[in-house]
């Protein structure tokens, strides 16, 4: 079974979130929005389907990685989050939560041996392709 299929999302604590957002706009090009940044990319094994990487900024208060005390979080781009979740019990994997779904795709949080959370995420890239394009023309 075919299981992490790439890198969906980077997600990191800092002490002011817009104003660090404003600045990898301003110094290093990244086009922002209230969420961060969308990052295109090509699947290598089908290049004309389009997948994308969402970069994100949090208050130091936010409690989004909580169980983990780090700062940071990966997501991970998925295939079958359903049957994944199922192996990753069967291997007693830590899973912080159920799966839930929004219009975006389906996410699950598991924590690894470290101490630090993980967000596996089945995507929906359609719905990123139309906000991508939005934001580009802009």
């Amino acid at each position: 079974m075919k299981k992490v299929t790439g890198i969906g999302g980077i997600f990191f604590k800092c002490q002011d979130p817009v104003a660090t957002r404003n600045w990898y706009r301003d110094h290093l090009g990244l086009v922002t929005n209230e969420y961060g940044s969308l990052f295109e990319s090509r699947d290598s094994e089908n290049p004309e389907k389009k997948s994308y990487l969402q970069w994100s900024t949090f208050s130091q208060g936010s409690t989004y990685m909580q169980p983990s005390q780090k700062d940071f979080m990966i997501n991970y781009r998925v295939h079958d989050l359903e049957a994944l979740k199922v192996e990753l019990e069967k291997s007693g994997v830590e899973i912080v939560d159920d799966i839930e779904s929004f219009e975006y795709g389906k996410f699950l949080h598991i924590m690894d041996p470290e101490g630090n959370k993980i967000e596996l995420w089945e995507p929906v890239d359609q719905v990123f392709e139309d906000e991508y394009e939005d934001e580009v023309t802009k």
